[in-house]
């Protein structure tokens, strides 16, 4: 009897599984809906990168961050106003987007430091201001604390950083092995409740939005480098090099976040000199998407 009942679990779980099975999708299918032209694909050193360049090619350059689990589309609203007077380069991280893996599997912050010197390097940019949102915020705080001979100005949209739940600085965060799971599991109306939270208001999150997060994390190895770039992140105490930071700075926060609450904000504008902060009302974790024309305001004003 007990080897009927655990045949019948496994049945049942077998079924289960098999009825969410979510496997990857073609990378041709994707690139017909996100690949814009096939000139932005680009080998920069070791990594091949879906890259946009856009606008004038002598004006100021504004290199753009995504965050986790986020793509280049992500800027998708901010990006023509700031065409018309800078440089727009925006880029999926290795393993996100249309970016295929890591070739090496490192999905650190020191080697993110060294793929933006790269993409530096190889557009002929001594400098640029760099625009991150949440962990590209990190990516770009650190790169302007070890780098500011590079380094315009800083944007930072609800940076990562500060040690939180589940991220104390020195160790990897404990990632549950349920979550391996993803790989092979990841049916849309499972990611649309795990996106809501980053969203203030319910009906921005449209089926578009959810289809487009949905289909480019079904990317071939993006669901397992996401993985691997979670149990890759090492938080060190931020304060010693934000204070290092010289460029001007302003941080723009969503007034209703729910990820990486407002509040925050404290800390970066104690420790960064000079820094200001643009609070959207009404706004969430991502407010370059919920409230794009009043937070891009505040960009080009600073930046002008």
């Amino acid at each position: 009897m007990k080897r009927l009942g655990l045949m019948l679990m496994l049945t049942v779980l077998a079924l289960l599984t098999w009825g969410l099975w979510t496997p990857d999708l073609p990378r041709a299918e994707l690139e017909s809906r996100y690949l814009e032209a096939r000139s932005d694909e680009r080998t920069v050193g070791p990594w091949h990168l879906h890259l946009r360049d856009s606008g004038p090619r002598q004006a100021p350059a504004v290199v753009f961050l995504h965050g986790f689990g986020a793509s280049l589309q992500t800027w998708d609203a901010w990006s023509p106003g700031l065409m018309k007077t800078h440089r727009v380069i925006r880029f999926d991280l290795p393993g996100s987007g249309l970016s295929p893996p890591d070739p090496a599997n490192d999905y650190t912050d020191a080697r993110s430091l060294q793929l933006l010197l790269h993409v530096l390097d190889d557009l002929g940019l001594s400098r640029a201001t760099l625009v991150g949102h949440s962990m590209g915020g990190r990516i770009a705080w650190t790169f302007a604390a070890q780098h500011p001979e590079r380094t315009e100005r800083l944007v930072l949209v609800a940076p990562d950083g500060f040690a939180s739940e589940g991220f104390e600085y020195g160790k990897p965060p404990q990632v549950p092995a349920i979550m391996g799971w993803m790989r092979h599991v990841l049916p849309q109306f499972v990611l649309r409740m795990n996106l809501k939270s980053a969203y203030a208001q319910a009906d921005f999150l449209s089926d578009a939005l959810t289809t487009r997060y949905h289909e480019l994390l079904l990317a071939p190895g993006a669901r397992g480098a996401m993985l691997e770039r979670l149990k890759q992140t090492v938080l060190q105490d931020p304060v010693p090099l934000l204070r290092q930071i010289k460029a001007p700075t302003l941080l723009v926060w969503g007034e209703a976040d729910a990820i990486i609450p407002s509040s925050n904000a404290r800390d970066y504008l104690l420790a960064i000199e000079g820094s200001r902060l643009f609070l959207s009302p009404g706004a969430g974790h991502l407010p370059h998407e919920e409230a794009a024309e009043v937070s891009l305001q505040a960009v080009v004003d600073f930046l002008r």
